[in-house]
This record gives structure tokens, C-alpha cells and sequence, in this order.
């Protein structure tokens, strides 16, 4: 039995299998860099990353116990775990070069982590992460699939994204109710969109909100010209755009 109890207000559940959690440390990219974990627990995870070095290895952890195992057990922690709220936490504040997230994410609170990581694409690199699997499909889903929403369209504007291994529920403590599934997210060249990022997600936003609609319906409240209001892009339903064509349709709005 673990000796920190997990608590389902945090949405923890334990990863018990050693093999998973070194695949997952061994995911990511090579070369020596800063690493942030996200809500270690018991330090599964912790231990591979600990092995490797990183210059710069930080964890973050809100729950209190888990902090108190960890200081005992990791000594080579000392000075580098944050007792915090990940949500809270000024990232800029901690690193000035390049930082690569990783965890086993707690999953009520995955989605937030997702979009923070937007808030800092300018610093962090890569991202490794476990997340429940139907969150993880739609993450990285491809135009044309149903699972392609707008936290897909948002994160590839910026990110390589690859789906890497699914992880069965009795790997974990207590095993949660759903699958679950490691992704990685490599920061793609793109510096900036061809429109206003804020446009663009407001665009996505409206557009997938009513997702049953074609562009035409969903997408009346933006002003357009006649002209491009006869483009072909509009008779589509919002799963079959790529992030180019959503860009494209946020460069032709009048504003």
C-alpha cells in the first residue's frame, strides 16, 4: 500500500509501474536542459529523472504529505520542490531558458495545465505528460477525426504533438476509471500566427461551439467581404480545417 493516501479532491492516482515510469522519463528529447515536474506524489517518476541529471530539476507538488515523502526519500531534492500550485506558479519567475514539462497530470486539472503551458510557449520547449487517454486523442488528433476540438487546433498552432503509449487503469493507485495516455509536445518554429492570437482563439472557440454547423452558420457574427464570404472554407464544419485555414480565415476578417 502507498504510503502517502491519495486524495481525489487532487485527483491523484499513483503510477505503480516502474517499466512505465522509466519510459516516460526516457521520453524526453536529449540533451542536458531544464526539467519541471508536475505533481510527483511519491517520486515514480522523479527517481528516472533524477538519474539523468538535468542541470536544472525542479518539482512542483500542492499536496502537503507528498512534499513532506518526497524530502525524506529524495534528498538530492533539497532546495528544488515546490510546494505549489503548478496553475499559480510564475514560470518566468524560475527559469530564463528553455524548460521542458513533464508529469503524471493530475486529471481534473490536465486541460489547465495544457493551456498554461500556451500562456508560456515562448519558454517551454517540450512537454511530457500522462494524461487521461480521451484527453490525450484529442490533443493530438489530426483534421477530419472527431476528437480534433479546440485544444487540438490551439496547441498545434505551436506544437509538434505525438501520441506515444496507452496506460491501462490497473497500473495505477487507486486505478482511476477511464484509460490513460503519454503524449509529447515539441515547441514547432512558429514565433507567432499571421493574425492576432486572440482573434484566432476566439475564432476556434465560436466555430467548434457549434461544431455541427458549417463556417457559414457558426462564423456569421465576423464580418467578411463579399467576396471571400463565397470561399469554398465555409461550406466545412470546423473538424475539417487545419490551424493554416483557421489562420487563413482570421486574416480575412474585417475588424
Amino acid at each position: 500500500m502507498p504510503l502517502v493516501k491519495p486524495k481525489k479532491n487532487l485527483g491523484q492516482h499513483f503510477l505503480q509501474n516502474e517499466d512505465i515510469a522509466r519510459q516516460i522519463a526516457e521520453s524526453i528529447s536529449t540533451g542536458p536542459k531544464n526539467v519541471l515536474e508536475i505533481g510527483p506524489g511519491m517520486g515514480v517518476l522523479t527517481k528516472y529523472l533524477i538519474n539523468h541529471q538535468y542541470p536544472n530539476f525542479k518539482v512542483v507538488e500542492i499536496d502537503h504529505e507528498s512534499v513532506e515523502y518526497l524530502e525524506q526519500h529524495y534528498p538530492k531534492l533539497q532546495g528544488n520542490i515546490l510546494s505549489q500550485d503548478f496553475l499559480r506558479l510564475d514560470l518566468d519567475s524560475l527559469y530564463t531558458e528553455s524548460l521542458t514539462i513533464i508529469g503524471n497530470f493530475p486529471y481534473n486539472i490536465s486541460s489547465q495545465i495544457l493551456f498554461k503551458v500556451l500562456d508560456y510557449k515562448e519558454l517551454v520547449n517540450e512537454v511530457v505528460g500522462m494524461f487521461q487517454k480521451e484527453v490525450a486523442e484529442r490533443v493530438a488528433a489530426a483534421p477530419g477525426k472527431k476528437q480534433y476540438g479546440i485544444l487540438s487546433v490551439l496547441l498545434q498552432a505551436f506544437y509538434d504533438i505525438e501520441y506515444l503509449f496507452t496506460v491501462d487503469e490497473q497500473q495505477f493507485f487507486p486505478p482511476p476509471q477511464v484509460k490513460s495516455a503519454v503524449i509529447r509536445l515539441i515547441r514547432n518554429p512558429e514565433k507567432e500566427l499571421h493574425c492576432s492570437e486572440s482573434l484566432f482563439k476566439q475564432v476556434v472557440k465560436t466555430a467548434f461551439n457549434q461544431r455541427r454547423k458549417t463556417l457559414r452558420n457558426s462564423l456569421n457574427q465576423f464580418n467578411f467581404s463579399a467576396n471571400y464570404k463565397q470561399n469554398s472554407i465555409f461550406a466545412k464544419r470546423p473538424e475539417q480545417l487545419s490551424v493554416q485555414e483557421f489562420e487563413e480565415i482570421c486574416v480575412n476578417i474585417i475588424l
